[in-house]
């Protein structure tokens, strides 16, 4: 029998999910197949409403190697697992005369541990463990909360957090799950044979794609300790993410809450001499810690060395002795062991790393209204890792609406540790870069409004003018806008001062969970919906729900972020220009995000407007504008009403 050409393939997928063939999505498929037949890479932007999901799954199936997707967002894990490859899967299989299994596979603490919701949590100041259903008062939030979930695991078939609905408090979970590092391992656990994640784990071995997160990839990767099963073929979705979700894995973080607690967890395991030293290592970091400022530290202190020297050896000391002894009297002692273990190698391992300075790494002190200070370190660059770790032995596929800043690929190809397209060179991972743009007419749909007669934002100032601007446009466009701002300060003041000048409903991120503020939002018209960031990502109100997008300012990374700061100067000292690489690839990304949020269907209109003149007037203005979406682009704010105006009026006269 013929194999089955791709286009009668991606016909049939496309058919069975209800959708339209799309040309970007035809381009991507081809381009997806060649690059894993030559075994090489390629970074593909396909804009919303391109149908990227089956531009990508469709030649992997094809291919029959095992693939591994990792996604940023849990939406998009469950849209992947729940609808798009049952139904890929089902529609192909006549044609490829086989059926490819797929599987979810996350982090262990993301599933529900047998052994702690039969056996109990090992407790900081006891010894052993303790029933947390009956420490916890049955009427309290936490105590319904764990009633609930060992009614759950009666019937849950994957104990996956994300399968519970509705869920439950970070703290409730806590109780019920491991990480990886406390975990006793199936072969010790007496429930090891039922156990939900080791299950997970199997049927991953067992599929042929594998839907994971990044953050996963990221600790596959960085640890080298095995998760995923081997894979001929990488597909990164949400790619404009991953450098992000790495680093987060990568960075360590030390604070005297955690300390202490390790200490509590070590005491009654160890013999005296070792609780004690690691007692005294404890109460000097704390020492240090209460007169930490924030702010990175270009050098560690003497002082910080000297606590940090102490508490690596002082829990060497621990971990050692920790194999070395056992007590009996100590109910379910491996479990308790375990977790102390956990806390203390992780100790260890923070504290080792700052005190031997390496150039490559970043250190900063953070402070916390609530928590206090904290100390963290974090790879200057996650390029190297990435170049090394996830481009030398598969096919890597990465892809994302927003991956082209500036006009071309070469800006998140060198945040991921590649070298210019077409850059030669044996060490060198060979890459192309397609574009293969959006089924939506941007220059009919929307329109870029920069409103260039406002004042520059200052640091702290109020931004009086910002707010008159924000409320005119709001009242031209009858409600439905999304207010994305640069901070969660920011959010605020515009909801306080907007919502005692304007008859119109303003959602507030945090006075609801996203979920609810998002369907409230796409619910009613009038209603508005302000955030920070975090909201750019997983807002979808296609209609006429949404036909103003306003950002505040461009968000560039604030000056005194340790993190970018140090990026930016690593950059300047090698000759390049710190501030297009590190700040303006920032802003273009998140600001690409955010505009994304206007047209999400054929027939949505609106308009996206930025209140930060540097977006028209400054040099770099340039290139964040062909980082957006071609809309049309106007700095006439009279032209901007008028056309909000008349998409309201069109709504209301369709009756929406």
């Amino acid at each position: 029998m013929t194999k089955p050409s791709l286009p009668d393939l991606l016909h049939a997928a496309v058919t069975a999910v209800g959708g339209t063939e799309r040309p970007g999505q035809a381009a991507m498929a081809e381009a997806v197949a060649d690059a894993v037949d030559d075994n090489s890479h390629l970074l593909v932007q396909a804009g919303t409403g391109t149908g990227k999901s089956l531009g990508y799954l469709v030649p992997a199936l094809a291919h029959g190697e095992r693939v591994v997707v990792a996604t940023a967002t849990l939406a998009l894990q469950r849209q992947l697992v729940e609808r798009d490859l049952p139904r890929t899967v089902d529609a192909l299989h006549p044609l490829l005369r086989r059926r490819p299994q797929f599987a979810m596979l996350k982090g262990r603490s993301n599933y529900l541990c047998l052994h702690r919701l039969h056996e109990g949590v090992p407790q900081d100041e006891e010894e052993g463990l303790f029933d947390q259903f009956e420490a916890a008062a049955p009427s309290s939030k936490l105590g319904q909360d764990l009633l609930r979930l060992r009614d759950w695991s009666d019937e849950t078939e994957s104990g996956d957090r994300d399968d519970l609905t509705p869920g439950v408090s970070d703290r409730a979970w806590a109780q019920v799950s491991v990480s990886s590092r406390e975990c006793l391992g199936a072969s010790k656990c007496a429930y090891g044979a039922e156990c939900f994640a080791e299950m997970a784990r199997e049927r991953a071995k067992l599929a042929d794609v594998v839907v994971t997160n990044h953050a996963l990839l990221a600790i596959d990767a960085i640890e080298g300790a095995p998760v995923l099963p081997q894979h001929e073929v990488l597909i990164v979705d949400e790619a404009h993410e991953l450098v992000s979700r790495v680093t987060g894995v990568a960075t360590g973080e030390l604070t005297p809450g955690q300390v202490n607690r390790a200490v509590r967890r070590a005491a009654k395991l160890v013999n005296e001499k070792a609780a004690d030293a690691l007692q005294t290592a404890s109460e000097g970091f704390e020492r240090v810690m209460e007169l930490a400022l924030p702010g990175r530290l270009e050098e560690v202190p003497e002082d910080l060395n000297y606590a940090l020297l102490a508490l690596r050896d002082a829990a060497r000391t621990v971990i050692s002795a920790l194999g070395a002894t056992r007590d009996k009297s100590v109910q379910d002692e491996d479990a308790v062991r375990k977790q102390a273990l956990a806390s203390v190698e992780t100790i260890h391992g923070v504290a080792e790393r700052i005190t031997q300075g390496s150039e490559y790494d970043v250190v900063w002190y953070e402070r916390h209204d609530r928590f206090g200070a904290s100390l963290r370190v974090a790879p200057l660059s996650v390029s190297g890792l990435l170049r090394e770790k996830l481009f030398s032995e598969r096919s890597v596929v990465l892809t994302s609406a927003t991956l082209k800043l500036g006009g071309d690929f070469n800006g998140v190809g060198a945040s991921l540790g590649l070298a210019p397209e077409g850059t030669a060179g044996d060490d060198l991972p060979q890459w192309k870069g397609l574009d293969v743009g959006s089924p939506f007419d941007y220059p009919k749909q929307g329109i870029l409004y920069v409103a260039r007669h406002l004042a520059t934002p200052g640091r702290e100032a109020s931004r009086t003018d910002m707010l008159d601007e924000l409320a005119e446009l709001m009242e031209a466009a009858g409600g439905r806008t999304l207010g994305l701002f640069s901070s969660m300060r920011a959010a605020q003041a515009a909801a306080e001062e907007l919502r005692g000048r304007l008859d119109k409903p303003i959602l507030l991120q945090g006075e609801e969970t996203l979920g609810e503020l998002i369907k409230n939002f796409a619910a009613d018209p009038e209603t508005c919906l302000f955030g920070t960031l975090s909201l750019w990502q997983g807002v979808d109100v296609p209609g006429a729900g949404c036909q103003l997008v306003v950002m505040d300012r461009i968000p560039f990374p604030r000056p005194d972020d340790p993190l970018m700061s140090a990026r930016q100067k690593a950059v300047e000292e090698a000759g390049g220009n710190g501030f297009m690489a590190v700040a303006a690839t920032h802003a273009a990304l998140l600001m690409a995000q955010g505009a994304g949020r206007l047209v999400r269907a054929t027939g949505d209109k609106g308009v996206v407007a930025v209140l930060d003149p540097r977006l028209a007037n400054a040099r770099y203005g340039s290139y964040l504008r062909a980082s957006l979406p071609d809309f049309w682009y106007t700095t006439d704010r009279n032209q901007a009403r008028r056309s909000l105006a008349a998409i309201d009026a069109a709504a209301k006269a369709d009756g929406k």
